[in-house]
């Protein structure tokens, strides 16, 4: 994954991505912006979250699981790997590290927890934030190829690397529910996925053969990749939307300019304030 700025100004949703029943399911990293709440539990690879992120179910990571400060498991917390978890960190259930555990001040973790390796009880997650902190400095001093060496080590470290795997991050002061996806950043939904709730964002972009069950709601551009099937309204304020082949809405779509794809579907009311372009599928010469 190739960064050319601060990677949580982003809601990046990877291929294959799953909302399953109260857990969000992906093949790669989870990384959470500070101030976050998730209603679900996550299940990933890496999991790494800011401080003052709130968790509405189980985390479950076969790697490394980071946790800043002041972060709030509602349940469990099941760890592949090595554990660093922040001052003041709550977790409702208990905690189970197949690694190393390193812990911080005044962390309350009620069902108790055990780490096949060495347990250190300290305050580690300023690492956290002086990641992200160095990183950005690195985007904005123009050093894209050191920045991007610090998240390949960080995401891809002793062997266990799947470079093709995007992470799923969710940016700074997001809500992630069954409800509703809210953040006020671009968003990237992949291929492949099956999403849960409506999303609300800066602008938005899913790929091919993706379900949401729920509406979409952008400033800008919308594009809705091929295949595609949104069980809702499409509406965005000042933006255009694309609407590629086979793709289909089940509800209305607001829109400046529309371009509709061969085949491409939509079940209610077009309300376009610019032009609306049709394609036609092209036939196989006799």
């Amino acid at each position: 994954m190739a960064f050319s700025r601060d990677p949580l100004d982003e809601l990046v949703v990877p291929d294959g991505t799953e909302a399953k029943e109260v857990d969000l399911v992906t093949d790669g990293d989870v990384l959470v912006g500070a101030r976050s709440t998730i209603d679900f539990g996550v299940r990933g690879r890496n999991v790494l979250a800011g401080e003052s992120v709130e968790f509405g179910g189980a985390i479950e990571a076969e790697g490394d699981c980071r946790l800043d400060m002041w972060c709030d498991v509602a349940e469990n917390v099941l760890v592949g790997q090595d554990a660093y978890i922040g001052e003041r960190v709550h977790v409702a259930g208990e905690m189970k590290v197949a690694g190393d555990l390193d812990i911080g001040d005044d962390v309350e973790i009620e069902e108790g927890f055990e780490a096949n390796g060495w347990i250190v009880i300290r305050n580690p997650m300023p690492t956290i934030v002086l990641l992200f902190v160095y990183l950005k400095h690195l985007l904005l001093v123009g050093e894209e190829d050191t920045a991007q060496r610090l998240v390949s080590e960080l995401v891809d470290e002793e062997g266990d690397a799947q470079p093709d795997v995007e992470p799923l991050v969710i940016p700074r002061n997001a809500t992630v529910s069954d409800d509703a996806w809210r953040v006020s950043t671009p968003a990237t939904i992949g291929d492949d996925c099956r999403l849960h709730g409506n999303v609300r964002a800066e602008t938005i972009d899913v790929g091919t053969d993706t379900t949401i069950f729920g509406s979409l709601r952008a400033r800008g551009d919308v594009t809705v990749g091929e295949g595609t099937r949104i069980h809702g309204d499409l509406t965005t304020r000042d933006g255009d939307v694309t609407i590629e082949p086979n793709a289909r809405i089940l509800g209305d779509v607001s829109c400046n300019d529309l371009e509709l794809g061969p085949e491409a579907e939509i079940d209610g009311t077009i309300r376009a304030d610019g032009e609306i372009t049709m394609g036609t599928t092209e036939r196989d010469p006799e």
